[in-house]
């Protein structure tokens, strides 16, 4: 679900040539034909983004995403969201006309952030602890947008929005065997909590309470919701299909 370690943003990422495929048509590097920028390399959240008619330029937005120690999981989402929204805003040197976008997404069960796997035995550990139980999946989404100014040359602090969402997703008993078979599968090697909920992995997910898309990567209702704040709306956008 998420493009770092311990994010879901990819448990639930497709193979590389459906990210490529999607990275190409959800982006443009025309600044008149850019909606927002997205300070994310995630193809899923991507995808999220094009489904809802909007094209994002993707800016680089490179930080530490350690967390720190007892770090509640919320706070560790929504610093890190923050993070990239500021580092992706100061790559742009001032010259931001659209709003930028940044999330960040977490697999936690318990206190515990479940991150990627780094092989085979952490895959199966990770399935073995959510098996059967529930879990949530946290995703903070931080805006900023330019502020008004009547100096055009000033470069006023941008204006900004966070909001957390909270998914709770059953999983119902996975066993040692099905675990095995699904590591081999290819899917949950890059997946945090080792799973992917639009993927073969959604055969374990017996509920979703809250957002889907979220689980995803992405929440969609309040990320359209801080869009329509700053004058980005996908109801309307120029329909392209």
């Amino acid at each position: 679900m998420t493009e770092h370690h311990h994010s879901p943003d990819d448990p639930a990422t497709d193979p590389a040539t459906t990210a490529t495929t999607a990275t190409a048509t959800a982006t443009t590097n025309d600044p008149q034909a850019t909606d927002l920028y997205l300070a994310s390399r995630s193809p899923r959240r991507l995808e999220l983004l094009a489904q809802l008619g909007l094209r994002p330029k993707v800016v680089v937005a490179e930080i530490d995403e350690t967390p720190a120690d007892h770090e509640a999981p919320e706070a560790f989402v929504a610093r890190i969201a923050q993070a990239k929204a500021q580092a992706g805003w100061a790559s742009l040197n001032g010259r931001a006309s659209k709003p930028l976008l940044a999330a960040d997404t977490a697999v936690v069960i318990g206190a515990q952030i479940l991150g990627k796997p780094a092989d085979a035995d952490a895959a199966l550990r990770m399935l073995a602890l959510l098996s059967g139980r529930q879990h949530r999946v946290l995703t903070a989404v931080t805006l900023l947008a330019p502020a008004a100014s009547a100096d055009p040359q000033a470069r006023n602090p941008p204006l900004q929005r966070q909001v957390l969402v909270e998914t709770e997703v059953q999983m119902r008993p996975i066993t040692p065997a099905e675990a095995r078979a699904y590591w081999a599968s290819g899917e949950p090697s890059d997946k945090a909590g080792a799973y992917a909920v639009q993927g073969l992995g959604a055969i374990f997910v017996e509920a979703v309470r809250g957002s889907y898309s979220n689980v995803v990567g992405l929440p969609l209702f309040e990320t359209a919701q801080l869009l329509r704040e700053q004058g980005v709306d996908p109801l309307a956008l120029p329909i392209t299909s």
